[in-house]
């Protein structure tokens, strides 16, 4: 048989998953090399779980776990985004950081060095690649806050939930649909918390507009789109900017919508996804490679460590992805780190009675095709839809920083909800669904950007399951320190 491999994937997605497997695959392709087969089973794979029947065993949307007066944390990774957490988290009052984690003991000892206020004991742990399993298997703690590279996060969730910890792992949650089921199946077994530290959930125009739509200001909503736009390709070869030049490793091999949660995390909160709507099916579109490439082929020059790379399967620069959800709304996601455009996440949304638009900053409202509002009445907004959150640690938020005070804001929620005794705002419902995205975008792009299922990983129940809400009713009790 002579066939293209990426044809029979064609042909496989149509006709179901029958033969699909690796040796299937590499069979019709008739090729042998390792590469590529590696790909196709890869591929196969991605089809396979994304069509996965799954019976839920415990429904953790909305579930409230028990109260913990005190939350003792330990740390798993503190470069960029540990180290700043390791800091923020210290200001939480009902806090007691009890382990720091890295791989780099330099690492470890400067998160500790940034605990703010005493009475956090914060021992190191940096014996080894395994050392993570150490704090884990800690008695004496309840949350493991991950922030190391992508690949181990979820062997380090699914660990942490199996030895009685509740989690929040940083994005994405999985690089694959088969780790996104094992953190929905782990959960539920344990009855422990996976929440995707999805920080822009909790930014001050995402979380306005969120109350928008819930006080029915929008209308229905029909479209929505984000983005993760954002030219880091110089940090890709900064051998001091990440550990393993890892960032640049996984765009080196992967294909597709690498980062989708910062744009659909706050857009699917909007459309109550996995709680009264869900993400149906999707399709994706990358771009040729234009920049990383070349600039491989400049760096090995002059350090030869660079020279694997030159032979890299580049990821195309820019990616699209659309989205249909189950009640026939379109989100539409895009993804670029290499190219020279502005930052952006674009968060728009599109409804019945109104439009709004966060970037270019600052964010806009529209009521009709005539344009935006103006900024008195933009003004007037804010003050009658500005959500509870804000109104109560907002200006803190700010002042303690992180992305603005979003950063703040999410680990206050997190550690309040959890002291409460409250549902989370994300679940792993939600870190899987966004997750998922990613690997999905790579099966499609490989196919010609043919359409391919989302899993419903909450089993059906998006459609009793209840809105988030964010009305601080309930909580709202931890105290902080600046």
């Amino acid at each position: 048989m002579k066939s293209n491999r990426r044809d029979f994937l064609k042909y496989a997605g149509i006709t179901g998953l029958g033969v699909v497997s690796g040796a299937g695959v590499s069979a019709c392709s008739g090729q042998d090399n390792t590469k590529d087969n590696q790909e196709d089973t890869k591929l196969a794979n991605i089809l396979a779980a994304s069509q996965k029947e799954y019976q839920q065993t415990f429904n953790m949307c909305g579930y409230a776990a028990p109260k913990i007066e005190v939350v003792r944390v330990g740390f798993v990774g503190v470069g960029n985004r540990g180290g700043a957490a390791v800091e923020r988290l210290s200001r939480l009052e009902g806090v007691d950081i009890k382990a720091i984690c890295d791989i780099r003991p330099e690492q470890a000892k400067k998160a500790k060095d940034r605990i703010q206020f005493p009475g956090h004991e914060a021992r190191l742990y940096h014996d080894g690649a395994e050392a993570w399993k150490s704090v884990c298997d800690r008695e004496d703690i309840d949350l493991i806050y991950v922030c190391t590279h992508w690949a181990l996060h979820t062997p380090i969730a699914v660990y942490a939930m199996e030895h009685g910890k509740h989690v929040a792992v940083e994005i994405p949650a999985a690089t694959t649909v088969e780790d996104c089921w094992r953190l929905v199946e782990t959960s539920e077994k344990t009855k422990k918390h996976c929440m995707m530290l999805e920080n822009c959930c909790y930014d001050f125009f995402e979380l306005l507009t969120l109350n928008m739509v819930r006080q029915g200001f929008f209308g229905e909503l029909i479209h929505g789109e984000g983005a993760y736009i954002h030219d880091i390709l110089d940090s890709f070869f900064d051998k001091d900017a990440r550990w393993n030049l890892w960032r640049l490793r996984e765009n080196a091999k992967r294909n597709g919508n690498l980062y989708p949660a910062h744009g659909i995390g706050p857009v699917c909160q909007a459309m109550d996804i996995n709680r009264g709507d869900h993400l149906d099916y999707m399709v994706s579109m990358s771009s040729n490679d234009f920049l990383l490439k070349p600039l491989a082929e400049e760096k090995a020059k002059e350090d030869p460590s660079f020279k694997e790379f030159v032979d890299s399967p580049f990821r195309g620069n820019i990616n699209t992805s659309t989205i249909r959800t189950g009640r026939g709304r379109t989100i539409m996601l895009q993804h670029d780190v290499s190219s020279p455009r502005p930052y952006s996440r674009i968060h728009l949304l599109s409804g019945t009675k109104a439009t709004a638009q966060k970037y270019p900053l600052p964010g806009k409202i529209a009521t009709s095709h005539e344009g935006w509002l103006e900024e008195k009445e933009m003004k007037a907004l804010e003050d009658k839809y500005t959500p509870a959150i804000v109104r109560k640690i907002g200006e803190l938020a700010k002042k303690v920083g992180g992305h603005g005070g979003m950063d703040f804001m999410m680990d206050w929620r997190l550690i309040d909800c959890l002291r409460n005794g409250l549902p989370l705002d994300m679940d792993v419902y939600d870190a899987a669904s966004w997750s998922a995205i990613g690997p999905l975008s790579e099966w499609s792009v490989a196919n010609g950007s043919k359409p391919i299922r989302i899993p419903d990983f909450t089993s059906g129940k998006w459609k009793e399951n209840k809105p988030l809400d964010l009305s601080l009713e309930k909580g709202a009790t931890t105290g902080t320190r600046v």
